[in-house]
């Protein structure tokens, strides 16, 4: 595709979200696409370490049902939102729309549907989320990250189109090029805790004791933790005064360096994180957020666990399980072991080749 075609892709709310377009955008960029990202306020805030993009906000809405007054607010803004994304896709007047999930989506390929621009939606969990659900009719295709996917009508089945996850291109790469070798380490674990901001403030109220119980049982340990950063003094001055090996951060591009040294990880539910972790072989232990949208995340989770590639435990059990499953790995270390096997089989290496396929052959199409 020599001429530069213009592309917009329509991101916002969680990373679960944003990342994958993002990951979307850099790879269009090198396929000489013209990229534009359009997000909602909630999704910008992802953008403050992302200056190569060319990003617009639209403010947008979850359809609140809480009393009619919500709703009403609700549906104005949504309105608004798609005034707002007709008069941004006019002047634009991209070839292609990308809507990744999520509200934030919604308004962009509605405006897109109204002004006869053909659009793809994305869904990388095992259930459909509410917006590609009410986009789905209008789409010219749904990608998707596996072919379990729940919720789609029968009727639809000719527009799924199975990629694969979006994952940044860097751990694809990595994780084909590095050693595979198993864990010899006995005397010590390296643990990763990764999350958004609401497992960052859960995950760093409960999980310092349950270190520091495995301490006393002669686990020995290195823990390597994504926080707040209103959290990183509290966390430091507990685990120095435990006598626990650790290293604190708030945010990184570039994960792949943790990836390299731990052996175990903990971390929320999120379809793209879960798959990073199994592509990179790092065994992990999921826990997915409760309140996530048609509990998409404890699918996650239980999609993974049967696949064997990581260990599950729901947050309410965090406190009785976390410690006993810590100590079994510690003792047993072939328990990584085998999940590393496990993963092995898995890989997203070609989501990006199937990508090209399919947009060559919609934008064929259209010419």
């Amino acid at each position: 595709m020599s001429k530069q075609i213009k592309t917009i892709i329509a991101v916002g709310g969680t990373g679960g979200h944003v990342f994958p377009g993002l990951n979307l955008a850099e790879h269009l960029k090198e396929k000489n696409f013209g990229v534009k990202l359009v997000t909602d306020k909630r999704g910008y805030v992802f953008f403050e370490n992302y200056k190569s993009f060319n990003v617009t906000v639209i403010p947008s809405s979850p359809l609140i049902n809480k009393s009619i007054i919500s709703i009403g607010y609700s549906i104005a803004l949504i309105l608004i939102s798609v005034l707002r994304s007709l008069i941004f896709l006019i002047f634009n007047r991209p070839k292609i729309i990308f809507g990744m999930g999520g509200y934030a989506s919604f308004p962009i390929c509605i405006a897109a549907k109204i002004l006869n621009i053909k659009f793809i939606i994305y869904e990388n969990n095992l259930i459909i989320g509410k917006a590609n659900k009410y986009l789905l009719p209008f789409a010219e295709k749904i990608f998707v990250s596996y072919k379990e996917l729940e919720g789609i009508p029968s009727k639809f089945n000719f527009k799924i189109f199975e990629i694969g996850n979006i994952i940044k291109k860097s751990i694809i790469h990595s994780a084909q090029i590095k050693e595979k070798n198993k864990i010899t380490d006995d005397k010590n674990i390296n643990i990763l805790i990764l999350g958004g901001s609401q497992a960052a403030k859960i995950f760093a109220e409960v999980l310092p004791e349950i270190f520091k119980n495995c301490l006393a049982e002669g686990i020995s340990l290195k823990i390597f933790q994504h926080c707040l950063p209103q959290q990183e003094k509290k966390l430091s001055s507990f685990y120095n005064a435990a006598g626990i090996e650790f290293e604190t951060f708030n945010f990184s591009k570039n994960l792949i360096e943790y990836f390299k040294k731990v052996d175990l990880a903990i971390t929320r539910s999120g379809a793209s994180m879960l798959s990073e972790l199994t592509n990179f072989e790092i065994p992990f232990i999921s826990i997915p957020l409760p309140s996530s949208a048609e509990k998409h995340q404890l699918k996650n989770a239980i999609y993974y666990k049967k696949k064997k590639f990581g260990f599950l435990i729901e947050e309410k059990d965090l406190k009785s399980k976390l410690f006993p499953l810590i100590k079994d790995i510690y003792f047993n270390k072939s328990l990584l072991d085998d999940i590393k096997n496990n993963q092995k089989q898995y890989s997203d290496k070609n989501v990006y080749n199937n990508i090209d396929q399919t947009l060559k052959k919609i934008i064929d199409e259209k010419n």
